[in-house]
């Protein structure tokens, strides 16, 4: 594990080994998405492996109650077997950077084929048919979907009780929440169970949580992620502005990988556009992406706007 990664909390157990190899490593010592998928396109882990690790991981830290729905485990082996089994692995990392990397999803945002209740009595059966918009990017990147973490009822609050499976503990003290809305993603990235997850955030619910378990958190400027498949979708009145979709993980440099995914235009959320500055970090495997604009800016000042210290003279 790298040093600058936070350690796990000593609330959670240990993690079990994996059942393919008696030196298998713990999923910790593994690092965050980034390393995961360098070690992955490295081939000094398989996809089987690390999707085992993954929800061996899950299952050690249950009690934390942050897992709506776990995808079956024979559908996440299969398809981490199609990844091992990608001719030129190595090379089709190009195209997708995510591939084979185990992530979690709150399960507020559309899952297409794995049940999606937002914590909500009324769609406790309901299944998608369709991915969100930021699901279906990371599908197509590669990333394999493990489990969809914990969130309150509709998103609403600040800590995260859940109409169907309770209440959501935080990982460093389980006698206290992990905050809210997206509280379950905090809990898992924050005990190792996921390398990443995708939270929203209206009035703080990716900040929260991941400032009350001591992860990274993301909520993206607006206009920049589209929210297509979220139960807050665009259309949420006066307030539009202040709902986004963003990543949590354990270290800064996997919300930058992620962004650089799940950002720009779908056609559908009409708050997203293409940024005049464009992206710096625009990916060529994503066709969406933006180009990096050079062109000179002319930035006004409103001088009078300004504390005193800050005024500058006029020239």
């Amino acid at each position: 594990r790298s040093p600058e990664d936070p350690p796990l909390p000593e609330e959670v157990p240990e993690e079990p080994r994996s059942a393919t190899s008696g030196m298998s490593p713990s999923l910790a010592s593994l690092g965050g998405l980034a390393r995961q998928v360098a070690l992955l396109r490295a081939g000094e882990i398989s996809a089987v492996e690390l999707a085992e690790l993954t929800l061996r991981r899950i299952e050690s830290v249950k009690s934390l109650n942050a897992v709506v729905t776990l995808v079956e485990p024979d559908r996440v082996l299969e398809a981490a077997r199609r990844v091992d089994n990608t001719a030129d692995r190595a090379s089709s990392y190009d195209k997708f950077p995510l591939l084979g990397a185990p992530i979690t999803i709150k399960d507020s945002l559309d899952t297409a084929g794995v049940r999606t209740t937002a914590g909500t009595l009324g769609r406790r059966d309901w299944v998608p048919t369709e991915d969100a918009t930021v699901v279906k990017r990371l599908r197509d990147a590669g990333a394999l979907l493990v489990a969809k973490s914990s969130t309150p009822e509709l998103t609403l609050a600040f800590e995260t009780t859940n109409s169907i499976v309770g209440r959501t503990s935080n990982p460093y003290d389980l006698r206290r929440t992990p905050g809210g809305s997206s509280g379950g993603a905090g809990a898992l990235v924050a005990s190792g169970a996921s390398p990443l997850d995708l939270g929203t955030d209206y009035g703080g619910s990716i900040r929260v949580p991941s400032a009350w378990c001591g992860i990274a958190g993301l909520k993206p400027t607006h206009g920049r992620v589209p929210r297509t498949g979220h139960v807050l979708d665009a259309l949420a009145g006066a307030t539009e502005s202040f709902q986004t979709v963003g990543p949590m993980a354990r270290r800064v440099e996997d919300l930058a990988l992620a962004h650089t995914v799940i950002a720009g235009p779908d056609g559908r959320d009409p708050a997203v556009t293409v940024p005049f500055l464009g992206d710096a970090a625009a990916s060529d495997a994503r066709p969406h992406a933006t180009q990096k604009n050079t062109t000179p800016l002319r930035v006004a000042v409103l001088a009078d706007a300004l504390p005193e210290p800050l005024r500058c003279a006029p020239t």
